[in-house]
């Protein structure tokens, strides 16, 4: 993407009112005005409120809200000019039950309240193999102590990924530490039974792993 579109989205990010961009300052120093209010300002009802984690274009995310409009669902990443693109499907098509938070993972505990969370999805993460890379690994141990944090007691954490090593590495850590596994496939697509939230939507990117015949993994799970 050259810079001049990654300008324009910018300044058109600025002008959706389904867009969120809090200053890193904000967030650290406990100042940001929608943590634990995200229901009551943005959505105005008390519908279970889920996030997607690095949600990348937003797809997944607006997908989701159109199939669950009684959910609330926000989109979290860094890369604005990414979900850009969802934040305009959503106003294009009015959805109102979606929005898009730009900030890093690393602070999804800054910008959301105690048990403010009911669901989390992780969609297709960097599964930074490199041992070095592990601190970024979206569900290594320091991460899920902060999903536990916003999440609510009974609150579920979904992934979705091509990385047999992502899958592997995240199954092997849950029972490691003792959280509960409730569902957990090698290839949701060849599977009988699978999800229809998990099979029914796909991502720009997973349409064509799945054109080269990559299995699609999913884990379902609770933290403890």
């Amino acid at each position: 993407m050259g810079s001049k579109n990654k300008l324009r989205r910018f300044k058109e990010n600025e002008t959706f009112d389904n867009v969120f961009q809090p200053k890193r300052d904000e967030l650290v120093n406990e100042k940001y005005e929608l943590k634990g209010q995200w229901n009551r300002s943005v959505f105005k009802n008390d519908n279970p409120l889920v996030l997607e984690l690095g949600c990348g274009r937003g797809e997944y995310s607006v997908e989701l809200a159109k199939k669950f409009p009684n959910k609330n669902f926000i989109g979290i990443d860094i890369k604005g000019a990414r979900f850009w693109r969802g934040a305009k499907t959503a106003i294009e098509e009015n959805i109102p039950n979606v929005a898009f938070l730009r900030t890093q993972i690393e602070l999804v505990d800054y910008a959301f309240a105690k048990h403010e969370v009911d669901e989390i999805w992780i969609t297709f993460p960097d599964p930074q193999i490199k041992y070095k890379r592990t601190k970024h690994r979206m569900t290594n141990s320091e991460f899920l102590k902060r999903y536990k944090t916003i999440l609510k007691p009974d609150g579920v954490v979904n992934l979705k990924t091509d990385s047999e090593f992502m899958h592997g590495y995240t199954l092997g850590l849950l029972h490691g530490e003792g959280h509960e596994v409730l569902y957990a496939n090698h290839n949701v697509y060849k599977q009988e039974g699978s999800p229809e939230e998990v099979t029914s939507i796909q991502t720009y990117y997973e349409s064509q792993y799945l054109e080269q015949n990559k299995p699609i993994t999913y884990i379902r799970f609770k933290i403890s």
